[in-house]
């Protein structure tokens, strides 16, 4: 099993979740408000002169879905450009 973990600017939230959902993945945690900096995109701290936040969602799911998961990915990343979408797979083990 695997965390699969998607890192977005809160402003393309709409398109990407509507993109996961249109794909059969509908079971995520969604946590918003997120501040960072990146190496492809400007940084969204929440502030003046860096506006801005980022989205994040935690899909909990199979080993065999992270290939799909990454080409869905690509795929928002190729159709929205800017909005900073980043993704990584992380071990995990079901506790309760």
């Amino acid at each position: 099993m695997k965390m699969f973990l998607v890192l977005y600017g809160e402003a393309s939230d709409y398109d990407i979740l509507k993109a996961f959902k249109e794909s059969g993945f509908k079971a995520y945690t969604k946590m918003q408000g997120a501040t960072g900096e990146g190496l492809d995109s400007e940084p969204k701290l929440g502030t003046h002169y860096w506006p801005g936040k980022n989205n994040a969602l935690f899909l909990a799911v199979p080993d065999e879905d992270i290939a799909e998961l990454c080409d869905l990915v690509r795929k928002i990343k190729a159709d929205h450009p800017r909005a900073g979408v980043k993704a990584f797979a992380l071990p995990v083990e079901e506790c309760v």
